[in-house]
């Protein structure tokens, strides 16, 4: 039978792992918790703004903007996580007791995974409606309500599944550096797991990139289609590309890093990069809000609206109020099917 270790503290893991412990206040503590505050902070205003306007504008009540706000609620809460993880860190993480630092991390993975499987949803959710021509997906709300309900569940799994069992508390070999008190199987697990959504995510969003790109080619050699086609699909392919740079460049490293520390990588200095490449990862929340929301030109009206609330009644951005109401953007084919006339 294998004796656990619940009643020792967290400094016990981090001695057991050899991953430095401090009782004082460095430079480098404090400049990584200043910049990871500082991104917090950013980070719960900006999707904050998305998840305003999403709600106030009739014209965004459709699945792709559901999974949008989703999507902002997902990355809300990583900022949430993220400050949670700036006032646990560095000399008070040896303060903590065990249920404490599981929470801590269970909040990290827990929100992580949230906003890495809602931007599949929203590549597949886009690659239906590009393909078909449509300027919003068929989807039933109740089928939205469902898939982000899921999407949540899966999260919640995910970061709840080591505090219940997945952990070395009765196995001190098999801890992980980068997190003592994490089996490192649980970190081959979960960096695999994200590193197959990404893979998804890559093909999906390429094979839309070739289809816009085939397509575009084709108008090019007649004259009779819409120039706001050609318009629409030139933002889509900038937007896709944006969007895959950003996420790769974001993601990739940590998981790469997530991985190298679960298989039990003796000569990879994972623990000199882990601070750095978790920030990357929650620089991706910030980002997320700009790239799907700021290349929308009806979402930039609405966050000047919200903005701009205090102003007097005849500033320049109120006739963008007006517009609010008015039939919903899209632009017609010459095959009578709509246009995505969305940068999204």
């Amino acid at each position: 039978m294998r004796h656990c270790f619940y009643n020792e503290t967290v400094g016990f893991f981090y001695n057991n792992s050899r991953k430095e412990l401090t009782t004082y206040w460095r430079t480098k503590d404090v400049l990584v918790v200043a910049l990871g505050l500082s991104v917090s902070v950013i980070v719960l205003l900006t999707n904050l703004l998305v998840i305003t306007a999403i709600v106030i504008n009739r014209r965004f009540h459709y699945p792709i903007y559901y999974l949008l706000g989703n999507l902002a609620a997902a990355d809300l809460f990583a900022g949430i996580a993220y400050m949670f993880l700036m006032f646990h860190t560095g000399p008070r993480t040896a303060e903590l007791s065990l249920k404490t630092w599981f929470i801590r991390q269970s909040l990290l993975d827990t929100s992580l995974t949230a906003s890495v499987v809602n931007l599949l949803a929203i590549a597949v959710e886009r690659h239906q409606t590009v393909f078909t021509m449509q300027l919003h997906s068929k989807m039933s709300n109740q089928r939205v309500t469902i898939l982000i309900f899921c999407i949540w569940v899966t999260a919640l799994l995910l970061g709840l599944i080591p505090s219940y069992g997945w952990h070395c508390l009765c196995a001190l070999d098999k801890c992980s550096s980068m997190a003592p008190l994490y089996s490192r199987s649980y970190l081959t697990f979960w960096a695999i797991s994200n590193l197959v959504i990404f893979l998804i995510m890559v093909v999906v969003y390429t094979h839309i990139f070739i289809y816009v790109k085939r397509k575009m080619t084709r108008m090019s050699r007649h004259t009779s289609f819409h120039p706001r086609y050609r318009e629409t699909m030139i933002s889509l392919v900038k937007t896709v590309t944006i969007i895959l740079s950003a996420f790769v460049i974001c993601w990739t490293p940590g998981q790469v890093v997530l991985l190298l520390d679960g298989l039990g990588c003796k000569s990879c200095n994972v623990l000199a990069v882990e601070k750095y490449v978790l920030l990357l990862a929650e620089i991706n929340s910030l980002i997320n809000a700009i790239v799907y929301s700021y290349r929308d030109t009806e979402m930039r009206s609405t966050f000047r609206r919200i903005l701009c609330f205090p102003c007097p009644r005849n500033s320049k951005y109120t006739p963008t109020a007006l517009k609010l109401n008015a039939p919903d953007r899209g632009t017609l084919s010459h095959n009578g099917h709509f246009t995505v006339d969305s940068s999204i």
